[in-house]
């Protein structure tokens, strides 16, 4: 919300610099985002008309002026502006005159003619951008008056950032409201009276989607003057609330918005065919609408249509083919309330937003539409002449919104706010803000005002307490009461133990959006199941993402594209899936690129392999604090996953339930991705990854342990997960720890087999371990992997 310090000054009774205005309303929930001038900084710049203008004899384009500036004699002034003209009013910079910070205006002599100052256009005034030509001003400007002065200038433009509860404040009316009330400062109200009827022109309104807009309001005026101007006043008053003047009538309704907060809309009534009728959009129904974009009605889409189809998107936008024009002379005016739920994502679904969708999405006053009405009949008929009509008022009011009375209790406002605050002060602030209090037995009945539909519960009527009453003035106070100690579960890993780990092993925490785009996920092969997002932000967040590594993945390409050639990231999050109902599980996923370790001496380059991103993940597992080498709980078994590379993917399972997968990512997403490097990556299942145990303690043995190492020739195909699962199971108590040493296939192995080369360390608890019990324990091993493996010792 954009306005002029003058213009809220018309409504309220200031007694403030500007700095502390801007203070104030941050203080009371108006954030101030920018105070700005609102013209360029100038001096000796007055109000002058042309009384003559001639060609220049030694340039086309050039035409020479004699211009009245209010002394005793004119002043000759070379001009290229295409509207120059004798008898029209400009903006003058005398001989003497600063532009700007250091640009001053002095006698030149352009093309052989002497010029005497400078005729000037709206931007070099800093007015607008419009540099087409001169500024023209009224012709009942005085001439010789300082433009500062005659425009009022010396003026400065507050724009506030509104959070979406307080729409109230989306109008001057509603800014000057709530600064009466934090400032405590008198409001000068805006007096609307009821135009006077001079024809009985009308129309029938028929509301046939009733819950969607219950109350319009309506009314023809005849005769107006299509090319009446708009008063520079109101011209001013737009153009500092960021607003470019269009025409008499459209500055009309777009004055009242910024006044009164209310959207306002006016039709051709020539163009207009039959009644009107409120009513939900249809199948093949099409309109136009005023910036010339067509859209495709359904019965999502709120619509005004006459007998022949829809004349306007309700809420958003006109049409273009029942809009006023330059030869308008009968209008219908429009003033309504839509409901926010009906309204809200509409005009971003069809890529639009303007000042009316801002406010009906977030709720407008459903008590000011006839007042919104009898204001813009005022104004055009003092402006573009007129003959008025009786009002049309369709209202469905059991539709209609009501303010519910909010009970506030005393005891509980102070607790909350940690301050006794009388009960009369309260009382006050209440009433300054327009609503109606009731005090009875130590509490307050509140009725909010029709436009202040955000105050529902009693916490909101504590925040408007702790606002007008001043923050600052609420003393900072340590929390206190007792505190009950969190209870960790020795049952679980916890998430922040899982991102140290990552962290540990060179990994850096990635955040990324929980939506992303449909393309992506189909990118990956992820698009099954997915979440379509009802409003959402642009294409490229449009569904819910049903897994982290896409997001990663981008991650990972754009800080490749900026000369980071070794790469570690990590992500938590929550991902959803879209069955017969709404699946939301938390992941943990990490990629991985560049180099294995970072550029030094003592080791020689090598890319990242799967063995490394294994290393990092099991490194993550051994969180759940069991030896996973002798209880066989977590295995990797060979998988063909769409966007893992054929042969080096796995699934990811502990104690054979799986919790995920782990690989290279397929070189087809790599080069749509750019990525010239292999990539690894995997993603688990926090919920199932973080499941443990809980720890019991185990006897630590006085003992010495005893290694035996085999060599075994184990067919090809049997991976070592299955070969440690056997020999855990033939070794018994007795085995502490299984290693593996050595791989190899070639020469001198039979075709088809591999050697494995083992490490059998072997311990008890109670005894020193003889020869012969370890050796009848390795011979047992043996033996069992010859007969379940096809395993052969090597000699």
């Amino acid at each position: 919300m954009r306005f002029s310090i003058n213009w809220l000054k018309q409504w309220v009774e200031l007694d403030l610099s500007n700095a502390e205005l801007a203070g104030k309303l941050t203080a009371s929930g108006l954030e101030v985002d920018t105070v700005t001038p609102v013209a360029a900084d100038f001096s000796d710049v007055v109000v002058a008309k042309i009384t003559a203008c001639g060609p220049h004899p030694n340039a086309d384009k050039l035409q020479i002026c004699t211009i009245d500036h209010g002394a005793d004699e004119s002043v000759q002034v070379v001009c290229g502006a295409p509207n120059a003209r004798a008898g029209i009013s400009i903006p003058l910079a005398r001989v003497g005159a600063v532009m700007g910070e250091d640009f001053k205006i002095r006698k030149a002599k352009l093309r052989g003619v002497e010029s005497f100052g400078m005729a000037c256009s709206a931007r070099e005034l800093g007015l607008s951008d419009d540099h087409s030509g001169l500024m023209e001003l009224p012709q009942d400007a005085p001439v010789g008056m300082d433009l500062r002065e005659y425009l009022e200038l010396d003026d400065q433009a507050i724009e506030v950032e509104l959070t979406p509860n307080r729409a109230d404040c989306l109008s001057i009316q509603g800014v000057a409201q709530d600064v009466s009330a934090s400032c405590q400062v008198r409001l000068q109200p805006l007096e609307v009276t009821p135009a006077e009827v001079t024809v009985d022109d009308t129309i029938e309104v028929t509301l046939e989607a009733a819950d969607d807009c219950p109350r319009y309001v309506g009314r023809i005026i005849r005769g107006i003057d299509p090319a009446a101007a708009t008063p520079l006043w109101m011209i001013e008053v737009l153009r500092r609330s960021g607003i470019r003047s269009i025409s008499a009538t459209v500055d009309a309704t777009n004055y009242v918005l910024m006044e009164l907060g209310q959207p306002m809309h006016a039709f051709d009534l020539d163009k207009l065919q039959g009644n009107i009728t409120v009513r939900r959009g249809r199948s093949g129904e099409s309109i136009e609408l005023l910036d010339g974009k067509q859209v495709e009605l359904d019965d999502s889409l709120l619509a005004i249509c006459d007998e022949r189809g829809p004349v306007a998107l309700a809420g958003i936008m006109g049409g273009l083919h029942s809009g006023v024009t330059e030869s308008t002379t009968r209008i219908l005016l429009e003033s309504a309330w839509f409901k926010p739920a009906t309204i809200s994502g509409k005009a971003r679904d069809l890529g639009l937003h303007t000042d009316a969708s801002h406010r009906f999405e977030r709720g407008v006053d459903p008590q000011g539409q006839v007042r919104a009405i009898e204001r813009i009949t005022q104004l055009l008929l003092d402006i573009t002449g007129g003959q008025a009509g009786p009002l049309v008022h369709a209202v469905s009011e059991v539709h209609v919104p009501v303010q519910n009375p909010v009970r506030l209790r005393h005891a509980r406002l102070n607790r909350v706010l940690g301050i006794e605050i009388a009960a009369a002060e309260v009382t006050r602030i209440f009433t300054d803000l327009r609503m109606q209090p009731q005090f009875s037995d130590d509490s307050w009945t509140v009725t909010a005002p029709s436009d202040r539909f955000d105050i529902e519960i009693e916490e909101d009527l504590i925040e408007e307490v702790a606002r007008i009453f001043g923050y600052d003035n609420i003393p900072a106070a340590h929390p206190a009461g007792e505190l009950n100690p969190g209870v960790i579960s020795e049952g679980c890993v916890s998430l922040r133990l899982i991102q140290q780990a990552l962290c540990a092993a060179g990994y850096q925490e990635a955040i990324n959006y929980s939506f992303t785009s449909h393309s992506q996920l189909a990118q990956f092969r992820m698009d099954e199941h997915v979440l379509p997002l009802a409003n959402a932000l642009n294409a490229d967040l449009e569904v819910m993402r049903t897994a982290l590594l896409p997001g990663l993945m981008e991650t990972l390409s754009r800080n490749l594209r900026r000369q980071q050639d070794r790469l570690r990231f990590f992500e938590t999050g929550t991902v959803f899936v879209q069955r017969d109902s709404l699946t939301e599980s938390a992941h943990v996923a990490a990629v991985a690129c560049g180099n294995a370790m970072p550029e030094q001496w003592g080791l020689q380059a090598r890319k990242t392999d799967f063995f490394d991103l294994k290393g990092d993940l099991e490194a993550m597992l051994s969180l759940r604090g069991e030896d996973s080498a002798l209880l066989d709980e977590v295995e990797f078994r060979p998988a063909e996953l769409a966007w893992l590379h054929p042969g080096q993917s796995a699934m990811v399972a502990i104690r054979g339930e799986d919790i995920g997968w782990a690989g290279s990512i397929h070189p087809l997403i790599l080069q749509q991705l750019e990525i010239r490097d292999p990539v690894l990556a995997f993603e688990l299942d926090i919920d199932l990854l973080s499941k443990r145990e809980t720890p019991n303690t185990n006897i630590i043995s006085r003992f010495p342990s005893v290694r035996r190492d085999l060599a075994l020739l184990i067919p090809e195909k049997i991976n070592f997960a299955e070969v440690r699962r056997n020999v855990i199971d033939l070794s018994g108590d007795l085995l502490a720890n299984l290693v593996l040493f050595d791989l190899y296939s070639g020469q001198n192995v039979e075709k088809g087999y591999k050697s494995l080369a083992i490490g059998l360390i072997l311990q008890n608890v109670s005894c020193t371990l003889t020869d012969e019990v370890v050796d009848s324990l390795v011979q047992n091993v043996v033996q069992g992997l010859e007969k379940r493996l096809d395993a052969q010792l090597r000699g």
